[in-house]
């Protein structure tokens, strides 16, 4: 990243002939925040890059709980095209959207795999979490909820997911197996597939110590090189050569959804579970993001955020239409605001930018799940950094966050690990006296209770 520029070098916005650019200007106002149209050309290009890698990881993980590769390549770049296209001309704020790592995770894992819910239903689900966030951007109850639920928690769900995240990737590499005595053990190096995942962790972490601008997806290329070099000379079967490179997109599975399945007692908490997660993660991101960009006030308030979050709102439902799980903002959108984005032209960029890939979906296919691995241990490490927010000085407050990050990857449910921390503290405070708490937190924690029960 190369820091904020200062404002005092962008004066105009030009064509390459010197004619200024009044359409880019009146849309974005890119003079008033100091920055050019190259500037968030720029900006838009490297953001695509440090996001991409979801164009293979998010297929291959919905691959799991039954999705065709093929059209959920196309889903995931019309998800992420169309949300951050809308991000960028209707809130005019510098954030790219695209199905959550987490969240997919979630779906998979949690609703289909663990639940044994059709997909169709899973995305039924999808489409009601973003109604139910929408409805709370729209009666001004987002804020609120947030206030409500304390800050530890917070910060421990997007650390629990990390370390799930992480630990599919582990499994996915072949490095992590299952065993009947201890649960898990150490994978055979002798298995190409592992050694393979393993170089590639090593050459994307090379990458990411180095700064490079997408090493995430630079080392998903990588890996995949290694996989057919292991496949052509010591005949490891981990890549299939495509037919072609370009096809048009497959959109088969689009808007294939089970509304009327979603509207059950049986997926109420899970369904509650799945809004929190969305919840925290995108108001965070929202934050952090505005924070980089100097667009955050001294009271840390965000400009247009009702148009943030009801773009942010609507795109997790998007999502589900789309059947490519819930799209939610991307923390990834600071590597182009590092670059220099300051405005919406960036995320309209990067979602031009998803439109050409919606075409590389047999190449995007071709890729083996060993090559994604390492992606997923390293987007796992970049959400376990959170933890640096979490205070360990109060017990009451640190434990509870403790039992959810450890309970979400060890149950390897996103859902009940968030259940377990919220009455742990509930519990805690209970015990201890406290009348501080927002009522709020006493409803949530019952209707976790109710979610454990059932």
């Amino acid at each position: 990243m190369h820091g904020i520029a200062p404002p005092s070098r962008f004066r105009q916005v030009y064509f390459p002939g010197g004619q200024s650019l009044p359409m880019l200007e009146r849309l974005f106002h890119l003079k008033e925040r100091g920055t050019t149209a190259r500037t968030e050309i720029l900006a838009g290009v490297v953001t695509f890059l440090t996001m991409a890698y979801i164009v293979a990881v998010n297929p291959l993980i919905l691959k799991d709980a039954g999705l065709p590769v093929p059209p959920t390549v196309a889903a995931t770049c019309l998800a992420a095209a169309v949300a951050s296209l809308a991000m960028g001309l209707w809130a005019n704020y510098p954030l790219a959207l695209a199905p959550g790592m987490g969240l997919n995770a979630f779906l998979t894992y949690t609703l289909v795999i663990g639940m044994k819910i059709p997909w169709q239903t899973a995305m039924g689900v999808v489409i009601l979490e973003g109604a139910i966030i929408t409805l709370f951007v729209a009666l001004g109850a987002r804020e609120a909820i947030m206030r409500a639920i304390p800050a530890s928690l917070k910060t421990a769900i997007g650390v629990g997911i990390g370390l799930f995240i992480a630990f599919i990737g582990l499994k996915n590499a072949g490095i992590v197996v299952k065993d009947a005595a201890t649960f898990v053990a150490a994978g055979s190096f002798r298995s190409a597939s592992t050694l393979v995942a393993a170089l590639g962790l090593l050459t994307t972490a090379g990458l990411m110590a180095r700064r490079v601008p997408g090493a995430l997806l630079l080392g998903i290329g990588a890996t995949t090189i290694f996989a057919g070099i292991a496949t052509q000379f010591f005949h490891a079967g981990m890549v299939t050569t495509p037919d072609h490179l370009l096809a048009m997109p497959d959109f088969s599975t689009f808007a294939h959804v089970d509304l009327q399945g979603a509207f059950t007692l049986k997926l109420a908490a899970i369904l509650f579970a799945f809004v929190m997660s969305d919840f925290f993660d995108a108001m965070g991101t929202i934050v952090a993001v505005g924070r980089q960009a100097g667009l955050v006030d001294a009271e840390g308030n965000v400009p247009r955020l009702n148009r943030i979050l009801l773009v942010d709102a609507l795109a997790a439902a998007w999502g589900g239409v789309c059947c490519a799980s819930s799209v939610t903002s991307y923390i990834e959108s600071a590597s182009g605001v590092g670059e220099g984005g300051r405005t919406g032209l960036m995320p309209v960029v990067t979602g031009l930018l998803f439109l050409v890939a919606l075409f590389f979906a047999p190449l995007i296919a071709a890729i083996p799940a060993a090559a994604t691995a390492p992606a997923l241990i390293v987007v796992g490490f970049l959400m376990l950094s959170q933890i640096r927010d979490l205070s360990f000085d109060r017990f009451d407050e640190a434990f509870p966050a403790f039992v959810l990050l450890l309970a979400i990857p060890l149950t390897f449910s996103i859902a009940k690990g968030i259940a377990l921390g919220f009455l742990t503290y509930a519990l805690l405070a209970l015990l201890r006296g406290r009348r501080d708490l927002s009522p709020l937190l006493w409803v949530i924690a019952a209707l976790f209770a109710l979610s454990l029960a059932l």
